[in-house]
């Protein structure tokens, strides 16, 4: 590299969304303590990562991405924890068999614990207090000592991502993701009829495949029978993904070990700031939300600095725009990257650019509004000969009512029934599952993407 780079030199550049800690000789405390603990991934884990994200660059492969839009360290819990991962199968299963693609599955989840703010304090019940800035720095609660930023917490959130990843890892292992036992990812929530008989034409199908194969081989496709899982979330506490990051014995390079895919949000993509500074040098694999404030100037100068050597798979970029600002916003940032000569992976997030708050102050996402910037973004990729390799979900596997719309029909009345997020509103398990099969009908309609040499 031109400049020298070390996990800390982030910190000699401005660093936004750093919480105010009022104790250093605690912080330090802390970060010593992370320093010494085991990786919570490997290193070949996250090489891995980076090939598939190669090939769903080049249209070989397609990324699904979801999770909690912020991790609550009082919901590791084993019902909770399956119910997200089961979401995602199942969302993957559809993918699988409608787009004819392997899917990289990727979970916001092991490490989602930290959230920017739009500012550093906020209002309520007339109390000025610290903003909530995610169970990694302090609590909800409108209490003045629990919004204090408290950096034993990075302990906790260590603690919490290690279990949640473990039980995962179980999960995984114990045949969870089987395919010959697809009838066991239930869709107990999902009501309306169409998507109940469509996904267990997949289950029935895939079932199928199986038996023929087994019969005629006299084997089992093992690789079926595991699918590769992998965690991501926002790489935005820097003392904390510092602490995680270190070398590997007998292979090159310093990686990210507390996550396989870190992104940088879209406030802090600054490429002189500190975020993309530390992500620079991580041998990880990396993504960048990017939306209507950047410029194709900007995005060239962020393509140079996180991805100087053109390595196949290593640079995600997540569009979020909103439904009405894809059109104007996408194209020009296309032009960047081709002027750039380079090859990225383009994902869509649907979701973030149309939250709206409601008259009581309900923040809200219009499943309309979700599928249409999707469905755009694919017309906007092949109408500019380019390929949208992946798309990313705030979702979860409770049957929340947080997002309106959906072949439900799910209406702003119906919000106050299950509405539980503290942060951002979330597809529930029938939402998503139809989120799914949007992305499939639309692939059928309009025939495979472009798939590079």
């Amino acid at each position: 590299m031109a400049e020298t780079w070390h996990p800390a030199s982030w910190r000699s550049r401005r660093a936004l969304q750093q919480p105010a800690y009022a104790d250093e000789a605690a912080v330090e405390a802390a970060l010593g303590q992370l320093r010494s603990r085991p990786p919570l991934v490997t290193s070949w884990e996250v090489d891995r990562l980076r090939l598939q994200l190669a090939e769903a660059a080049a249209g070989r492969r397609f990324l699904l991405q979801g999770g909690d839009c912020a991790e609550r360290f009082e919901e590791v819990r084993p019902e909770i924890i399956t119910s997200r991962l089961k979401i995602l199968m199942q969302m993957s299963l559809v993918l699988v068999h409608g787009l004819d693609l392997p899917i990289v599955r990727v979970g916001r989840f092991a490490g989602q614990y930290a959230k920017p703010r739009s500012a550093d304090h906020e209002t309520v019940d007339g109390v000025t207090l610290p903003s909530f800035r995610g169970d990694i720095v302090n609590g909800p609660e409108a209490d003045e000592e629990v919004r204090l930023p408290d950096p034993q917490r990075m302990v906790e959130a260590y603690a919490y991502s290690a279990q949640t990843l473990n039980f995962v890892r179980a999960l995984m292992d114990g045949g969870f993701a089987d395919l010959h036992h697809p009838e066991y990812w239930d869709i107990g929530f999902v009501q309306h009829p169409m998507l109940r008989r469509e996904y267990q034409h997949i289950v029935d199908s895939i079932l199928d495949a199986l038996r023929f194969w087994e019969t005629v081989t006299s084997a089992s496709p093992t690789e079926l029978e595991r699918v590769d899982f992998f965690t991501s979330h926002e790489a935005l506490l820097l003392p904390y993904e510092e602490a995680m990051t270190r070398g590997v014995p007998r292979r090159p390079g310093i990686y990210n070990l507390s996550t396989h895919f870190p992104w940088i949000g879209m406030r802090t993509a600054d490429p002189e700031g500190a975020h993309v500074e530390y992500a620079r040098g991580i041998a990880n694999p990396v993504a960048v939300k990017v939306g209507p404030e950047m410029q194709p100037s900007t995005l060239r100068a962020l393509i140079r600095r996180l991805d100087p050597e053109e390595v196949p798979g290593r640079l995600t970029l997540i569009t979020r725009f909103g439904v009405g600002g894809i059109e104007s916003g996408l194209p020009p940032l296309i032009e960047a990257v081709r002027s750039e000569g380079r090859t990225v992976l383009w994902s869509c997030d649907p979701m973030h650019g149309n939250t709206e708050t409601l008259s009581g102050g309900v923040k809200t996402r219009r499943f309309e509004s979700i599928l249409g910037e999707l469905q755009l973004a694919f017309d906007i990729h092949d109408a500019n000969g380019s390929t949208l390799g992946g798309v990313h979900f705030e979702l979860t596997g409770e049957n929340v009512t947080e997002c309106v719309g959906g072949a439900s029909g799910l209406a702003e009345g119906d919000l106050g029934r299950a509405y539980i997020s503290q942060v951002d509103p979330r597809l529930n398990v029938e939402q998503a599952l139809e989120m799914a099969f949007s992305i499939v009908k639309r692939r059928r309609r309009y025939g495979p993407p472009r798939t590079d040499s």
